[in-house]
């Protein structure tokens, strides 16, 4: 902060003139005023909103932070370009990419709030992923399991398991699923389709309380499964989705914009 202030008072002292000679209805369009370049007021706005969006709240503390940092940057600004710093190819390359980049930000943002979806264009959507996803028979299981490296290790585990051995304590002793061993190999609910193939194949073919009667082979290595419940899916209200289901239809929605502007492009090497 004392950094800020000091830059503050070194860019008021050499524009004294310019500050003082300034209409106050100049002033009024304006943060600050450095070495005769103005910080117009359009820019402390923008950088405020940036902040809200972020979760900051407005306050004339945070309007006081921020036209230290913009006094900062413009006194940043105008010594590189004392260094023709602005000259280099990169800089301009920079500058274009920065352009470039706003301009596709500030379309597609036009283009979202011109064709926000309806609330029956979310329903459409919300029916079609329930039907896809509810059939009568779809389940998600609770599942254990225990990673090895070696089959010869997972047999071994197997035969201590068999001999009544706790498949909590081998997991957290013998297990290398960091993420999984420390709880005993627990593993959140799941109807296996985030699950490599032979996994979930080996999981939707158990039942509760069951383990697998020899090791599952994945490119990570061997597992032991153990199922410790059963559950029907069961589809969350539209209410309780609509938010995710309004960005599933606005990503189709401008994926398919995105598609229709390349497809009327002439594009050439």
């Amino acid at each position: 902060m004392r950094v800020f202030k000091s830059a503050a008072l070194i860019a008021a002292g050499v524009c004294g003139i310019t500050l003082f000679s300034a209409s106050y209805a100049e002033e009024a369009k304006n943060v600050a005023v450095v070495n005769g370049v103005a910080i117009p007021q359009a820019r402390m706005d923008f950088v405020v909103k940036m902040q809200a969006q972020q979760g900051q709240k407005d306050s004339p503390e945070m309007r006081k932070q921020l036209r230290d940092v913009l006094i900062t940057r413009e006194i940043i600004t105008q010594e590189a370009i004392k260094q023709g710093l602005d000259k280099s190819e990169e800089f301009q390359t920079q500058i274009d990419l920065a352009r470039q980049q706003v301009l596709v930000n500030a379309f597609l943002e036009d283009y979202l709030k011109k064709h926000e979806p309806s609330d029956a264009d979310l329903r459409a959507e919300y029916e079609k992923v329930k039907a896809e996803q509810s059939a009568p028979d779809a389940k998600e299981f609770k599942a254990r399991h225990i990673l090895v490296k070696k089959e010869a290790d997972a047999k071994a585990i197997l035969a201590q398991l068999k001999k009544g051995a706790k498949f909590e304590d081998l997991a957290k002793k013998k297990s290398e699923d960091s993420g999984s061993k420390n709880k005993g190999g627990e593993l959140d609910w799941t109807d296996g389709n985030n699950m490599v193939k032979p996994f979930a194949e080996a999981m939707r073919g158990l039942k509760k309380g069951e383990t697998t009667a020899k090791p599952v082979q994945t490119q990570y290595g061997y597992h032991i499964i153990r199922i410790d419940d059963v559950r029907a899916i069961t589809f969350p209200p539209f209410e309780e989705v609509k938010d995710q289901v309004a960005k599933q239809v606005i990503g189709k929605q401008r994926d398919q914009m995105v598609d229709e502007l390349r497809k009327a492009a002439t594009v050439s090497e």
